[in-house]
């Protein structure tokens, strides 16, 4: 499999064409102290298999966070439909169906009529506009990119618009008026060097999640795996690690506005079925709102 748009549910990777096996090379930066591992995730903005494992990412976060010195780095999955066709999937109607395959295997909801009613013709500009929201403020870049994907994934959103863009910056509450002048004169540059160092570290798909220690040595999680693989390559590097406790049920909203069926499920080790009843109680009681999109629901805590 190698289409950079058909992320393969069994092997859960959305690969790069022509790229070859990851080597697993370990980004060579200096680790905080307080954190002793550094996590080099790199993704992209419209990689289905990475919004496939937003319930893992968000749980290790939780658990683990206290440890980990997380870094985010865009992979260029799309360059432009002018240059691309790999494997049968040559233009955007051809990735409509498939998401909605994908959909239902990972259990998030995703809307595939994106590409059929106003494609994106490249993951770069999103990938730049998230490189600009790192100048400013690495945590709400991090919001910033999980509103974007909620808004193609869930409500058929074009976000290389600038107007859809900036609409994401504002809810994760960036100065606009900078983000534009960084997006302008200082994401390119980085996100160059995100690309190279893609490069350099032999990443050939997305998710790639490399845990990587003070001596440089690195394990890697590639492609969608159980939350349980991503523990075991943390424990393998720092096997002293202990999980937080956090906050379950309806306080889950505290650390996260939004939250599908299938997080609330993992955030609290239940099944998906369990989940969604108890969610739908919530909302019955007027505590939660629900959007109805992608098959599937985003749920958010009801304003007071």
């Amino acid at each position: 499999m190698s289409d950079a748009l058909f992320c393969d549910p069994i092997s859960g990777v959305c690969e790069i064409p022509g790229a070859g096996t990851p080597a697993g090379a370990a980004a060579a930066a200096a680790i905080p102290a307080d954190k002793p591992l550094r996590i080099v995730y790199f993704t992209d903005p419209i990689c289905s298999t990475c919004w496939g494992i937003e319930p893992q990412w968000r749980r290790l976060k939780l658990e683990y966070g206290h440890v980990l010195d997380i870094s985010y780095h865009m992979g260029g999955l799309l360059p432009s439909w002018k240059v691309y066709n790999s494997g049968g999937i040559s233009g955007p109607a051809d990735v409509a169906h498939h998401w909605e395959e994908v959909a239902v295997h990972y259990q998030m909801p995703i809307d595939g009529s994106v590409w059929l009613q106003d494609p994106p013709d490249s993951s770069f500009p999103p990938s730049r506009w998230f490189k600009a929201a790192q100048v400013q403020d690495t945590h709400k870049a991090v919001i910033f990119l999980r509103r974007l994907r909620e808004m193609i994934f869930m409500e058929a959103i074009n976000i290389t618009r600038t107007e859809e863009v900036l609409k994401a910056a504002a809810y994760a509450e960036l100065d606009t008026v900078q983000l534009e002048q960084d997006f302008a004169e200082t994401a390119p540059a980085l996100f160059e060097a995100d690309l190279q160092l893609r490069k350099e570290m032999g990443v050939r798909g997305f998710p790639s999640v490399f845990f990587v220690n003070a001596d440089g040595t690195s394990e890697l999680v590639y492609g969608a795996k159980p939350y349980q693989v991503f523990i075991t390559a943390l424990h393998k590097l720092l096997p002293a690690a202990q999980p937080r406790a956090y906050a379950k049920d309806i306080a889950l909203f505290s650390y996260f506005p939004t939250l599908t069926t299938k997080e609330y499920a993992v955030l609290n080790d239940m099944s998906f079925e369990a989940a969604y009843e108890a969610l739908e109680a919530f909302r019955e009681q007027g505590k939660v709102s629900v959007l109805e999109a992608g098959k599937g629901h985003l749920w958010r805590v009801t304003a007071d």
